[in-house]
């Protein structure tokens, strides 16, 4: 027979002394339903106590004391949520790890779903949603939460609801892709992110979600804010062209709508009133920008391959890589040079014949701006040939006997 995996359930608690002891037990009692539920044999629990300054760590170690199964690990000082739950990962021997929190508001014996589905759907990562129906979130937090998890959704191309979930189960050898996580709150988000944005797969199981017992230690605000640097970060790490990509489109968007008027009314009356050039000076800023972002973001996607191993690329990237490829960056950059050029050619005649130049200031900020674009192509050019050698020289170290590989 095959033998079952074991499951290791971390609980990091915080001052947490109304609700530490009942969470241990609903978890040891759950353990007979989590075992034929979830397929999975030996349960352990550790309890992570994270300086608690109450009665937490007390109540934990009575725990142990008269309960094999339970452990407990001890920080003399705050470190924050997530420093306790890789602590406990750390100390564990489960072939899947889990956490929940410890101030009641999951239901332990949904770990039994979560390790179901994390191994029937051939999954990295099983999240106990929050959002299902019934739930006891508070609306502040659900707003927060449906924000970024439209956030995440788009820019990993892959749909989640719940990204901060504090009830999880994953598989131990996926840590050494999600690694390194933040040590406060933001530590769910963060590994829900990091598992995307890495092309992983991440399953969810509606669950029931109660009223905490206690005060919680979550600050909307502050939090909130890491919540989206976490989320931000991933997204670099793991899918800059994205980011890049659609911030250029909204930078297309904008330089595009700010142009519409002062290109109608030439198409109209075959000249520029003088206070459009203000209009036409944001809107090429804005197109410049954006040509830069995109170049940005395929530069960004070439060096992350030196690190990581890419994966197939959507159609839209791949597109995009060639498009942008150095040699097609140094052919536009020639030939808005020559269109410039051509742009101001009668005024450059004018000025070495007379001295002086009179044509219509548009021309020459036409020319400017074309001329910035070429330069930026060349610089971007330039930059993914430096990346090309980077990867050539990577190679060679790699393929040398007695060498590691590093790609």
């Amino acid at each position: 027979m095959t033998q079952l995996p074991t499951l290791s359930v971390v609980i990091p608690a915080f001052n947490e002394e109304q609700s530490i002891g009942a969470i241990i037990q609903r978890c040891l009692d759950a353990r007979e339903r989590i075992r034929q539920v979830g397929q999975v044999g030996v349960v352990e629990i550790i309890v992570v106590n994270d300086g608690s300054t109450d009665r937490t760590g007390d109540i934990a170690l009575g725990w142990t004391d008269r309960e094999p199964a339970v452990r407990l690990v001890t920080f003399p000082t705050n470190r924050g949520y997530g420093a306790a739950i890789q602590e406990g990962f750390a100390h564990s021997s489960g072939d899947l790890l889990a956490f929940l929190d410890a101030d009641g508001t999951c239901d332990p014996n949904y770990f039994g779903e979560l390790c179901h589905a994390l191994q029937t759907e051939q999954a990295v990562m099983a999240l106990g949603s929050r959002v299902a129906t019934g739930t006891r979130m508070p609306w502040v937090r659900r707003i927060g939460n449906a924000a970024y998890a439209v956030l995440l959704s788009a820019l990993s191309g892959r749909t989640i609801r719940d990204t901060a979930s504090g009830m999880r189960v994953l598989k131990r050898d996926v840590l050494a892709t999600l690694y390194p996580l933040p040590d406060g709150l933001h530590f769910t988000p963060a590994m829900s992110a990091r598992a995307l944005m890495d092309d992983q797969r991440v399953v969810e199981v509606p669950m029931p979600y109660a009223e905490r017992i206690g005060t919680s230690k979550l600050r909307v605000m502050r939090d909130g804010v890491r919540f989206l640097f976490a989320i931000r970060d991933a997204a670099l790490l793991y899918q800059p062209a994205k980011v890049f990509l659609w911030t250029a489109v909204l930078f297309v968007i904008a330089g595009l709508a700010w142009g519409v008027y002062p290109a109608g009314f030439y198409w109209r009356n075959q000249r520029l009133e003088e206070w459009m050039i203000y209009r036409l000076l944001l809107c090429g800023l804005l197109l410049t920008a954006a040509f830069s972002l995109l170049s940005a973001g395929v530069l960004a996607d070439q060096v992350l391959s030196l690190v990581y191993r890419r994966r197939k690329k959507a159609f839209l990237f791949s597109r995009l890589d060639r498009l942008l490829h150095r040699r097609c960056l140094l052919w536009a950059a020639g030939l808005a040079v020559a269109v410039a050029i051509v742009i101001v050619w009668p005024g450059l005649l004018q000025y070495v014949r007379t001295g002086h130049v009179t044509i219509h200031w548009s021309r020459p900020l036409a020319a400017v701006f074309l001329v910035q674009l070429a330069l930026l192509a060349v610089v971007h050019a330039v930059l993914q040939k430096i990346v090309e050698l980077w990867a050539r020289q990577l190679r060679h170290v790699g393929a040398r006997p007695g060498d590691d590989a590093v790609l």
